[in-house]
């Protein structure tokens, strides 16, 4: 499979990693900490995390638009 690489037009990301992944049949909750001494939290869909493949201990980016808290993860 060809690789695409998307560029993102919201400003406000936050590189983190996370220290937590709960999920359930629908959705999922990631905790990710920050080098400032707080932890963000973002409830995403389960699938996100499957396709990212997001598991404690990853470094991702946290992305902030409006009343949405996103995560974003190199491969």
């Amino acid at each position: 499979m060809e690789e695409i690489y998307l560029k993102l037009s919201a400003r406000n990301k936050i590189q983190g990693e996370v220290t937590s992944v709960t999920t359930d049949k629908l959705a999922a909750v990631v905790k990710v900490k920050i080098d400032v001494p707080i932890v963000l939290t973002s409830s995403i869909t389960r699938e996100a995390v499957d396709e990212l493949g997001i598991k404690k201990g990853d470094k991702v980016i946290v992305v902030v638009k409006a009343s949405s808290v996103m995560i974003a993860k190199e491969d």
